[in-house]
């Protein structure tokens, strides 16, 4: 870390995660000797990152200062808010996270998947109103805010140079699912007192209007499974409980069963039905329990609106279901959007669909989703019930960011100051100040199987090289005679010549080098620095070259 710590009389903010990204959110408040931390959060992989299963917030900051925390505050169950837990718990001391019911049943059951029993850690359930003390310095006060998912919150953090007033992922949904609007009562309360800062939701900060309902959702659903010849196919993000609840009431007036398919889908749905989050006339089925209902009965429930390879929807388009097969009678809906980076995916398995005559429904050409972020005018009324002080931009990419603090800048009582924070940031807030005063190590931990944080960036490179242009491995042998073997994978079509001639170089560099008596590690390095520049040069590719000497 290359900052001192806070001074009394300063509150430092630090993200570890979620600022100038959407994922791995991860938020630090440091206040003389304590520390709250809110969300531990996870990302998915990017197309620059194969191999890679998941993508954790760095918590070097946190294990330095372990002794420092007072506990953990959870905004809501999605993954990129929950699902770094798992991993993120047993590298810290035990204290006490406070999240509402569902929340807590989704990081219990994850908690439980990785074998950390209940008594290791400190769960405690607070109301999404509820409000939580923390330490001596710290009173985190939660509200509700509508979401696509339920019991989600922002809240007001009151600490001793002011409060704080963070949205949390939020829409300003006049029409949930659940009936419960958002509590903005707290935020203008707080606004009408003073909020020294306000830290906002900048997902949706480009897009005009307000965000559509769930209700509006449900209504376009509606229509196509009332007019559907077939079996029906939805998919939608697991978490999504309150459109999943929508779903499964559309299913039961048109007097279909629902089916869920793929694990996290019943895995979800059944931490939220053993809560009481969903309502049912009938249970959930299985595939297995289909028996004699005919194709017009059955409304499937199912995995892979990122198209996701080993999802249920992928498996299903290019025919690698075990059980299912699609045919030209069935009705397919992509309830979601792709996440940045799963474009492509989500196309390929639309067009497959196409392909197999299905009728196929997908946003933004059908109306069959809602963003769970607020649009500008919602954005614009939060702000102006805050009215703050200061403001940070938060949970976005860059453009993001700087789009949500124009608007901000160009509302009739703009915040005195902006900042457009990295992860890292040292972000120092008083009455007087709002500035980036230092950074903390902060980035990504990468999942690769069972391997955490052994993946670095130079790792990645490597891969992205390989299959880009391939591999070339060099064998040099030094005794009796100096030789070099020659293998390559994905990088030409067998050609005796140009082999040949990589050898040659290759062979040219030992001979100099020996003849010259130089080190051998340095001979190496030119070996590889040679082949590299001349296969740049005849081929115009960039193989990873691999340079190996057996004395």
């Amino acid at each position: 870390m290359n900052t001192t710590p806070a001074n009394g009389g300063h509150l430092d903010v630090i993200p570890l995660g979620g600022m100038g990204e959407i994922g791995k959110n991860m938020l630090v408040y440091r206040y003389e000797d304590e520390i709250v931390i809110v969300d531990g959060g996870l990302a998915f992989p990017e197309a620059h990152m194969p191999g890679i299963d998941l993508v954790l917030p760095r918590i070097d900051y946190l294990q330095e200062n372990a002794h420092l925390i007072k506990g953990m505050v959870l905004t809501h169950g999605h993954e990129d808010h929950i699902g770094g837990l798992p991993y993120i718990l047993p590298r810290l001391p035990k204290f006490p996270i406070y999240g509402a019911r569902l929340t807590l049943g989704l990081v219990k059951e994850k908690l439980k998947e990785f074998g950390i029993r209940e008594h290791e850690v400190d769960l405690r359930e607070a109301d999404p109103d509820a409000t939580v003390r923390l330490g001596r310095h710290f009173t985190v006060d939660r509200f509700r805010m509508t979401h696509s998912i339920p019991d989600n919150s922002g809240y007001v953090l009151h600490t001793p140079v002011g409060k704080v007033v963070h949205t949390g992922d939020f829409k300003l949904d006049q029409h949930p699912t659940d009936g419960k609007t958002s509590h903005l009562a707290k935020i203008a309360q707080a606004g009408a007192d003073g909020v020294l800062l306000l830290i906002s939701d900048s997902t949706s900060a480009e897009r005009a209007g307000q965000s559509p309902s769930e209700a509006d959702v449900a209504a376009e659903i509606e229509k196509i499974v009332a007019a559907a010849r077939g079996r029906v196919f939805l998919t939608t993000f697991a978490s999504h409980i309150h459109r999943i609840q929508n779903v499964i009431a559309i299913a039961e007036k048109y007097g279909r069963r629902v089916i869920l398919e793929g694990r996290s889908m019943v895995k979800y749905a059944q931490v939220a039905q053993d809560l009481g989050y969903l309502d049912l006339k009938d249970p959930l089925l299985t595939t297995d329990e289909l028996g004699d209902l005919q194709d017009q009965q059955v409304l499937f429930i199912c995995t892979g609106s990122q198209g996701q390879p080993m999802s249920v929807l992928s498996r299903l388009a290019f025919g690698n279901h075990a059980k299912i097969s699609l045919n030209n009678t069935d009705t397919v809906i992509l309830s979601s959007s792709p996440i940045p980076g799963n474009e492509e995916a989500v196309n390929t398995v639309i067009n497959r669909l196409y392909q197999i005559g299905a009728d196929v429904y997908y946003p933004p050409t059908y109306g069959v989703h809602a963003s769970g972020h607020g649009f500008r005018d919602e954005l614009e009324a939060v702000f102006n019930l805050a009215q703050p002080r200061y403001f940070l931009p938060w949970h976005g990419e860059p453009r993001h960011q700087i789009n949500h603090a124009r608007m901000a800048h160009a509302m009739p009582r703009p915040p005195k100051r902006t900042v457009v924070a990295k992860n890292g940031d040292v972000v120092r807030v008083a009455p007087d100040t709002f500035e980036v005063v230092g950074t903390v190590t902060a980035g990504a931990v990468y999942v690769d199987g069972l391997g955490i944080g052994d993946i670095s960036d130079d790792v990645l490179h490597d891969r992205v090289a390989m299959s880009s242009d391939g591999l070339v491995l060099l064998t040099t042998v030094l005794h009796p005679t100096p030789h070099v073997e020659f293998v390559s994978r994905g990088f030409v079509k067998f050609n005796r010549e140009l082999e040949h001639s990589i050898r040659q170089v290759a062979l040219d560099v030992v001979t100099s080098g020996m003849r010259d008596k130089r080190d051998l590690e340095d001979v190496i390095s030119e070996q590889h620095r040679a082949v590299r520049q001349f296969v740049r040069q005849t081929t115009g590719r960039s193989p990873v070259v691999i340079p190996l000497l057996v004395e």
